[in-house]
């Protein structure tokens, strides 16, 4: 199925097409593709998801003694195509499957995995926010994707399992599995797994690799924040929910895309330009913006831009975070 652009920001809450290298990392730069496994660290794997085609975000599974952490429940056609890898890489079963928030791409193959047996698990921030924007948003999907509609339920599943503290683990004698909370900043709810024998980071969609930051739950104020204290984890790899892994360069230009795009709104904004001097739009959406960014965070700011400048635009005028703005229940 082909995601018209509508579609993508609605059920998955990403943007634009994933680009088809990996960067180079401190390991070694491989070839990738949308669907492709490769084996990150012994008993850890990573999954391109096929954003462009189906909506997919990437996943990750980690290798216990006698079971499987997955990070990201994804679509429901996704978390079948991931299930379909696991099984050529591990004979073990999936006992845990981690949402690192609550976007459909993220989460609403939950009932897929929990058929199988295994627990869904996230901070307790993803069952919130589904909270607020539950029906609606898994109803919508159900409208645009076979695959929601296919699972016949009303509503998205919520994790079953979840934590306040800032910080919750899962441990044996073979590995150590971190999950953290440091704030709001894609979703009120964003989780990340560290994994810091191995210097391993799964970030969701609180740091991605290119353009694929969508605002609309976000807090941009905020967010700089919460990678800076990502990056204290010192991670080596970084597996992020979209675009290729890399490594810590990846923490570092998502910060500095919020950075500046936040700056350069607000000095617009100071010099009494309003909205409309910042963005045009095209059939009631934005398409252009005179906001121009660094060479640096060129990676980032692809053609969402318009949209972006005009969450923050409004995230400054109004004093809060669009995720407040956007409302929900």
């Amino acid at each position: 199925m082909t995601m018209k652009r509508s579609q993508i920001l609605m059920s998955a809450g990403l943007m634009a097409c994933m680009a088809v290298l990996w960067l180079a990392t401190s390991r070694t730069g491989v070839e990738a593709a949308p669907g492709n496994v490769k084996q990150i660290a012994p008993g850890v794997w990573f999954r391109e998801g096929e954003l462009k085609e189906k909506g997919h975000c990437n996943n990750i599974w980690i290798e216990m003694k006698d079971h499987l952490i997955v990070v990201d429940a994804n679509f429901p056609s996704g978390a079948e195509a991931c299930l379909a890898d696991i099984k050529k890489t591990s004979k073990k079963p999936v006992r845990y499957v981690f949402d690192t928030h609550h976007h459909g791409d993220h989460a609403y193959g939950n009932p897929v995995w929990t058929k199988l047996g295994a627990t869904t698990l996230a901070y307790v921030g993803v069952s919130d926010e589904m909270k607020r924007y539950e029906p609606k948003a898994w109803q919508d999907a159900a409208k645009a994707r076979p695959d929601v509609a296919a699972l016949n339920l009303s509503t998205a599943e919520p994790p079953k399992q979840t934590f306040k503290e800032k910080q919750f683990v899962l441990e044996d004698a073979t590995r150590r599995v971190e999950f953290h909370f440091f704030g709001w900043a894609h979703t009120r709810g964003d989780g990340f797994v560290y994994l810091p024998k191995e210097g391993i980071l799964c970030t969701g969609d609180a740091a991605v690799n290119g353009p694929f930051n969508y605002l609309g739950h976000g807090n941009s104020a905020n967010w700089p924040n919460v990678i800076a204290q990502a990056q204290k984890l010192k991670a080596a790899t970084v597996l992020p929910a979209h675009g290729i892994p890399g490594g810590a360069e990846i923490l570092s230009g998502q910060r500095q895309f919020f950075v500046e795009l936040r700056k350069a709104v607000a000095e617009a904004i100071k010099s009494g330009k309003k909205l409309e001097d910042l963005v045009s739009k095209k059939a009631g959406s934005p398409s252009t913006t005179s906001v121009r960014l660094s060479e640096a965070v060129k990676a980032w700011s692809g053609e969402w831009l318009p949209d972006q400048v005009e969450v923050v635009y409004k995230e400054i005028t109004l004093n809060k975070p669009h995720g407040e703005i956007a409302g929900g229940k």
